[in-house]
């Protein structure tokens, strides 16, 4: 079985591909450049990829974005040590397979590779209740209009009720910031609105947002 490893400290892809090989089927291939993965994957067939979530230029989901557009069948598991339960729906929008935290035993990692080369999700059973609606829908008094905001657009109007910037929110929603642009867009014209404050008043009106202060 074929294994890339991607996180930028060599320590802990180095201590990783020694707990992977242990097992006699497994060869790791680890890689600390992101900017070498999408040729990386293009090159060699890999059963299974493990990315970090955190790293410098990119994040893991916006890694996976790319990587499966050159190869729309990869497995990719995000192998992080931070908590994924905020970012759990974008992350898996973004088309990963499951998730294994570096704080896991060989054992756990073992058994999430294996998993996710069968082809099953891999999501811890804490994250399980964050498998809800994906999407919100609102009829007018008068019925005529019906909008319908996605859970992440859902989650946009949040962040844009916090008052907080294009980057913060961006860095917040494991996107970039032309991604969030583009997002907003698409929002307002949904909600057809013009700016910020219009959208949160229009979503307080439509019940998606409470009509007292969030924050």
């Amino acid at each position: 079985m074929e294994i890339l490893l991607v996180d930028d400290h060599r320590s802990v892809v180095e201590g990783t591909k020694l707990l992977i090989e242990s097992e006699p089927d497994m060869n790791v291939t680890i890689e600390t450049d992101v900017y070498c993965v999408s040729d990386l994957v293009r090159l060699k067939n890999f059963d299974v990829i493990l990315f970090d979530l955190y790293m410098p230029n990119i994040n893991g989901a916006d890694l996976a974005r790319r990587v499966l557009m050159d190869v729309p069948d990869a497995i990719i598991l995000i192998y992080s040590g931070f908590d994924i339960a905020p970012h759990f729906n974008l992350l898996m929008e973004s088309g990963v397979s499951g998730f294994i935290s570096k704080t896991s035993t060989r054992e756990q990692l073992i058994q999430a590779i294996r998993s996710a080369a069968r082809k099953e999700a891999v999501i811890p059973m804490g994250l399980l209740k964050q498998l809800r609606r994906q999407e919100i829908e609102v009829h007018s008094e008068t019925g005529a209009e019906t909008t319908v905001i996605g859970k992440k657009e859902e989650t946009l109007l949040r962040e844009l009720a916090k008052g907080h910037s294009n980057k913060e929110i961006s860095k917040t929603l494991l996107i970039s910031q032309r991604s969030l642009e583009y997002s907003l867009t698409e929002l307002f014209l949904k909600l057809n609105v013009n700016s910020r404050v219009e959208a949160i008043k229009k979503a307080k009106n439509l019940g998606i947002l409470p009509t007292e202060d969030l924050y």
